[in-house]
């Protein structure tokens, strides 16, 4: 399996990276929480821009990047979540494309965020942007109401790379037990066959167990909350990583 290294963090070598949400609404809470995720350890951050009360003001999150990357001193993901897989607003596909174009040719980031179901056309003029830019792409698809047949996720996270992705990440919410252990056993089915990283978790208080040992199943990063978090089940970013720790298959 393919590794990817941004700066001197390599994503899928090692224990999994800790990464920290970012979901401030204005530009002093948000480079306050950048400082704040810098001061906790975290490996990288995801600044979640729907989050932000500017994000349609056009220019404004490619020069806040700047000030985001400068105030946490790690790597950077920019993520605006669509409606549809939980995110805070509503935008249009056309309107995702031309924020993420401007983000992409004017900002400062190392990652980006793209959701595999938007119109493939968008995925992939935002995938070659991106790579044109020296941007890598975090491909992603959230299920927030079930989860689907393990065949299904393998098949999605399979698109993923299909499609240009360098990281494939995908989170689903479990109605059982069992459906954790979908997640778990798909993602070390694609892992054995995948030339990229992957992210999965089951979500919410009965996933979270997911979120601890995915590495022993394939996973190559976690999402640790430092005050809010964004999305259900994440654990306390100190803890996570004692936890990640004491698992570790990587001593």
């Amino acid at each position: 399996m393919k590794t990817v290294t941004i700066d001197e963090m390599t994503i899928g070598a090692g224990k999994p990276k800790v990464i920290i949400p970012v979901v401030g609404q204005n530009e002093a809470e948000i480079l306050a929480k950048a400082k704040e995720a810098h001061d906790l350890g975290c490996d990288f951050i995801e600044w979640r821009i729907d989050f932000f009360e500017e994000v349609l003001v056009p220019g404004a999150v490619a020069v806040l990047s700047k000030k985001v990357k400068a105030e946490s001193h790690l790597p950077l993901l920019i993520t605006f979540r669509s409606q549809r897989e939980g995110g805070e607003r509503e935008l249009d596909d056309a309107g995702y494309l031309k924020l993420y174009q401007d983000v992409l040719a004017n900002g400062t980031l190392d990652l980006i965020d793209v959701e595999l179901f938007m119109p493939a056309e968008n995925v992939e003029a935002l995938v070659n942007l991106a790579h044109q830019q020296g941007v890598k792409v975090i491909m992603c698809n959230h299920d927030f109401d079930a989860t689907p047949a393990q065949q299904e996720i393998v098949k999605r996270l399979t698109m993923m790379e299909e499609k240009g992705a360098d990281i494939a990440k995908i989170a689903v919410m479990p109605n059982s037990a069992k459906d954790v252990l979908t997640l778990l056993a798909a993602t070390e089915e694609r892992h054995a066959q995948a030339d990229i990283p992957l992210i999965t978790m089951s979500m919410g208080q009965l996933g979270m167990v997911s979120r601890l040992c995915g590495e022993v199943f394939g996973s190559s990063a976690s999402f640790g909350a430092a005050g809010q978090g964004s999305a259900p089940g994440q654990a306390p970013v100190g803890q996570l990583q004692d936890v990640l720790s004491l698992l570790s298959l990587n001593k």
